[in-house]
C-alpha cells in the first residue's frame, strides 16, 4: 500500500511549477507581528526589551511559553486575524508578479484549523492581493510544520518564501528555491538561502533572466 507521503512525492512529478510561487503568509505577506503586538497590548501584555530579536512569543512578552501559545491561538481565531495589514511592499510586487508575469501563488500558512479563522484569512488575502492571485490557500494548525504540504512540490524548483529558517531549510532540502524574509529574529542567518528585506528583492530574484547555454560553434 502506498503511504500518504509517497503519494505526495509522486504527485510532484506531474506538477507544472514554472509559474507557481509558494509562500508563507504571516511575516511574509501580512504583518502579523504588528497586529499581534497591538492586540496583546490591548490585553494588558507589554513586549519585553529586545523583543524584536526573539522568535518565541513567550520570550517576547516575558511570559511562560505555554501562555504565549495560548495567546497566539486566541488571536489567530479572533476577528482581528481578518484585518492584518500587508507586510512592507508585498501588495505592490505580489500583484506585479501575478498581473504582469503570470505567476500564481500557493499559500501555506500555520494559522489555525478553525473554519472561521480560515475564512477570515482568505478574505484578508483576497482583499489585499486580489481574488485570482492565490490558486491555493492551505491553512495548517497553529505553529504546525509544513513538511507534508511541501512534499507535492518536491524537486519542482518552485520559489518558496518563508521567514522561519527551519521551514525555509526544509524547502531547500526538498529541491525548492527557498528565500527568507528578513526579520529581527532571523537577521543573523548565515546559511546559503537568500535573505531579503522586502518583496522588491524577491521580485528581482524571480524575474531575473535565466542564462542561456552557449552553443559550441565548432560543433
Amino acid at each position: 500500500m502506498t503511504s500518504t507521503l509517497e503519494k505526495y512525492a509522486l504527485q510532484s512529478k506531474f506538477m507544472k511549477a514554472d509559474k507557481v510561487i509558494l509562500t508563507d503568509v504571516d511575516g511574509v505577506l501580512l504583518n502579523w507581528e504588528f497586529a499581534f503586538h497591538t492586540w496583546m497590548e490591548e490585553h494588558g501584555q507589554m513586549a519585553a526589551e529586545g523583543h524584536e530579536f526573539k522568535y518565541c512569543v513567550g520570550k517576547r512578552f516575558g511570559i511562560d511559553p505555554k501562555e504565549g501559545k495560548r495567546f497566539i491561538n486566541f488571536f489567530n481565531q479572533s476577528a482581528a486575524i481578518g484585518f492584518l495589514p500587508p507586510l512592507r511592499d508585498a501588495m505592490y510586487y505580489v500583484k506585479k508578479l501575478h498581473e504582469e508575469h503570470g505567476y500564481v501563488f500557493h499559500a501555506i500558512t500555520s494559522l489555525s484549523t478553525n473554519q472561521h479563522a480560515i475564512n477570515l484569512r482568505q478574505r484578508n488575502l483576497y482583499k489585499l492581493f486580489g481574488e485570482t492571485t492565490f490558486e491555493k490557500i492551505v491553512c495548517l494548525g497553529t505553529g504546525e510544520d509544513k513538511d507534508v504540504e511541501l512534499l507535492p512540490y518536491k524537486d519542482s524548483g518552485c520559489w518558496w518564501i518563508e521567514d522561519k529558517i527551519a521551514n525555509a531549510e526544509t524547502g531547500s532540502k526538498l529541491g525548492l528555491n527557498s528565500i527568507i524574509m528578513e526579520h529581527g529574529h532571523n537577521m543573523d542567518y548565515t546559511g546559503n538561502i537568500p535573505l531579503v528585506k522586502n518583496w522588491k528583492e524577491i521580485y528581482k530574484l524571480v524575474t531575473k533572466p535565466k542564462k542561456k547555454i552557449k552553443k559550441n560553434s565548432d560543433g
